[in-house]
Order: C-alpha cells, then sequence, then structure tokens
C-alpha cells in the first residue's frame, strides 16, 4: 500500500479543481435549500413531517441521480490514467499497486460522498437552528445508506475501468449496466412473470439482488413500515424477514457487493497489462 495517502491527497486535489465536484457539490446543496424554500418542511406524508419529510424527498433523488453519476465520473479514472499515460508516470514513482489502486477508490469515495453528507447534516443544521424536530434514527440511516451506494457503485465503476481497454468502452459498459439494473426494477421482471408464469416469490427474490431495488425498498421501509406502496410484494419479503432485519440488509448487502467487485477489480489490474 506504498503510496496510498498520496493517491488519495491527489485525487481529492485533482477533484477540487474541476467543474464537475463544484456542481455536483452546488447540485445536493440546492435541492436541499430549495425544499426548504419550498416549505416541505411542513407537509406531511405517512406521519412524517418537518425534517423527515425532507429527508425522505431526498433520499428518493440520491436514488435516482447518485448511481449514473458514480458510474459516469468513475469508470473512467484507471483506464483513463492507462491511456493518458499518467499510470506509468505514478508506478514510476515509490508506489505500489495496491497502493495507487486502492487510493483512487478511496479518494473518489470522498470527494462523492462529503457534498451530499452536507447536504444532509445542513438539513440537520438549520432544522436545529429553526427549532424542528430533527429525527436522528431517519438522518443515520440514511447516511449510512447513502454510503453504501456510493461503495455499491464504486465498486461497479472500478472493476468496469479496469476491464476495458478504452474510455469510450467504459463508459459504454456503464450505461449499459445502468439500463439493465433500471430495467430489472420493473420492466423485465414483470414481463417474465407474466410472459413464463414465474413463481412471485422466485421474482423478487431475484429483484432483491438488484442494488437499486434494495435501496429503493429500504427507503420506503423506514418510512412505511409494512411496505403497503409495493402491494402484494410486501408480504413475500416481511413474512421472510423483520423491518429491522431489511433495513440491515439494505446496507450491508450493496456494500459487500460493491468491496467483492472492488476486490475482482483489483486482481484483473494487477493481471493485466498496466501500460
Amino acid at each position: 500500500m506504498n503510496g496510498f495517502n498520496h493517491i488519495v491527497n491527489l485525487d481529492i486535489r485533482q477533484t477540487l479543481r474541476s467543474k464537475w465536484f463544484w456542481g455536483y457539490s452546488i447540485l445536493f446543496g440546492g435541492f436541499v435549500a430549495l425544499m426548504f424554500a419550498s416549505g416541505i418542511t411542513e407537509s406531511q406524508i405517512i406521519g412524517f413531517l418537518g425534517l423527515g419529510r425532507l429527508m425522505i424527498t431526498f433520499i428518493q433523488i440520491c436514488i435516482s441521480i447518485l448511481p449514473i453519476f458514480v458510474l459516469i465520473s468513475t469508470v473512467r479514472s484507471v483506464v483513463g490514467d492507462r491511456e493518458s499515460n499518467v499510470l506509468e508516470y505514478m508506478l514510476s514513482m515509490p508506489i505500489s499497486l495496491g497502493g495507487y489502486y486502492w487510493g483512487k477508490l478511496a479518494g473518489r469515495f470522498i470527494t462523492v460522498f462529503i457534498p451530499v453528507f452536507l447536504a444532509l447534516l445542513g438539513a440537520v443544521a438549520w432544522g436545529t437552528f429553526s427549532n424542528i424536530t430533527v429525527p436522528w434514527d431517519v438522518f443515520i440511516f440514511y447516511s449510512l445508506l447513502l454510503a453504501s451506494m456510493i461503495i455499491c457503485f464504486l465498486g461497479i465503476s472500478i472493476f468496469i475501468s479496469t476491464l476495458s481497454r478504452s474510455q469510450e468502452l467504459a463508459i459504454s459498459m456503464a450505461f449499459i449496466t445502468w439500463l439493465i439494473l433500471v430495467a430489472f426494477l420493473d420492466l423485465i421482471l414483470l414481463g417474465v412473470m407474466l410472459r413464463f408464469r414465474v413463481d412471485a416469490g422466485v421474482i423478487i427474490s431475484i429483484a432483491m439482488f438488484n442494488p437499486l431495488q434494495v435501496f429503493r425498498t429500504a427507503a420506503i421501509a423506514l418510512f412505511d413500515p409494512n411496505l403497503t406502496v409495493l402491494g402484494p410484494a410486501s408480504y413475500y419479503i416481511l413474512d421472510r424477514v423483520s423491518q429491522p432485519v431489511f433495513v440491515g440488509f439494505s446496507i450491508a448487502y450493496p456494500t459487500l457487493l460493491g468491496s467483492l467487485l472492488a476486490w475482482l477489480g483489483f486482481r484483473s489490474f494487477k493481471r493485466s497489462d498496466l501500460i
């Protein structure tokens, strides 16, 4: 892991100089400010109001935007350095392969997670200043869920980046991955169930391997413990696991999936032609 801290610092400094980072930070900070300005904290949904209502809306926005943003912004990291000969220059220094690879991953996690977390934390700070009750359980869970989501898609991105031979191919594979995950939320699984009359339990079990579906269901589960929004599917899920168990699964599974793919990407990175 020689050079790990150096790569992390270098990646963070490079990100801070880029326009996409500040646009990304302003985007999420602006969402929170806009929701406060629109009076969303005064509305109510299934018993949630105030900051709880704002956080529910915020996490839904993150689930829609954050995965594709992480994929597109990260998938070019390793293959881009290889194409521009930056990787060759880096490895000429006393930096190990592990230090470079995991440093890139850690630096990208920091730069992606911190703006989203600060936006959520800013909402809590403003709520405290305005004497609005802070739902700390919702804040902690959504912070962990955001971290899990980012780790998951960073693992997918870095895995694709190590396998790709060009940035164009990496971006194409990222879009295909995103489309497959989105399609398997509802469209394809419902079509398969109707066409081949597959057991609904099998379809729901397959859907739970989709990290996007896990994030979506977990965000609902916190403010709707009976998952009434999902209809009959809720009975299958809650008959097998309790709501707290599912909430724990929604954080652990994507984190493990992202970590596994990142490790597989590192194995491929070590064995492939680096130059």
